[in-house]
């Protein structure tokens, strides 16, 4: 640029110099601003993949993070599952060793409670139904009728209460064996 405005000065007089040099500073400054306006005009487009660039990054990052995370999720699951199985085996053989009662078998013997009293009521009521009747009898047999030759029930009571006597006894010692399973389940169990 320099050059060109050495050779036209050597040939032109000074306002034309002048005017020479003012074109040169106008087409520069002109130049200028047609360089500052495409930078701006191609610096927003740019700024604009630059962010659709980031945001896709951030998709698949976050989207590699979570499968990441799932995947040791499960396997954390997975161990800690193992590892509950394997506690709740060692535990049920030390227990089973000292010979303490499971939860089932507590379970069990409460239900046969249950049901020994259910029997034990049962022949209760079905004594207790016998002995009105017994004694109405007596009062039936004041009027003047026929001797009969004497029915032995007295073996019949005898034995009933025998059986209601071993049903209190069975059901006395259940009891007595439920609450000490409890006790020793509470005592090792927390």
């Amino acid at each position: 640029m320099a050059k060109k405005l050495k050779a036209l000065a050597g040939s032109v007089t000074d306002n034309q110099l002048t005017s020479t040099i003012k074109e040169s500073t106008q087409q520069i400054w002109l130049a200028g601003l047609g360089a500052y306006a495409k930078a701006q005009e191609e610096g927003g487009k740019i700024f604009e993949a630059l962010v659709q660039e980031g945001e896709a990054l951030q998709a698949k990052t976050r989207q590699s993070a979570d499968e990441k995370i799932a995947a040791v999720t499960d396997k954390t699951a997975n161990t800690w599952g193992r590892l509950e199985q394997v506690f709740e085996d060692r535990v049920a053989r030390a227990v089973a060793s000292l010979g303490i009662p499971t939860r089932k078998d507590i379970d069990k013997l409460s239900k046969r409670m249950a049901e020994l009293t259910d029997v034990v009521q049962q022949l209760l009521d079905a004594q207790e139904e016998e002995a009105p009747a017994a004694e109405a009898k007596p009062a039936a047999a004041k009027k003047p009728a026929a001797r009969k030759p004497p029915v032995k029930k007295a073996p019949v009571a005898k034995a009933k209460e025998a059986v209601v006597e071993q049903a209190a006894d069975l059901l006395s010692a259940a009891e007595d064996a439920v609450k000490e399973v409890k006790a020793k389940a509470e005592s090792v169990l927390p």
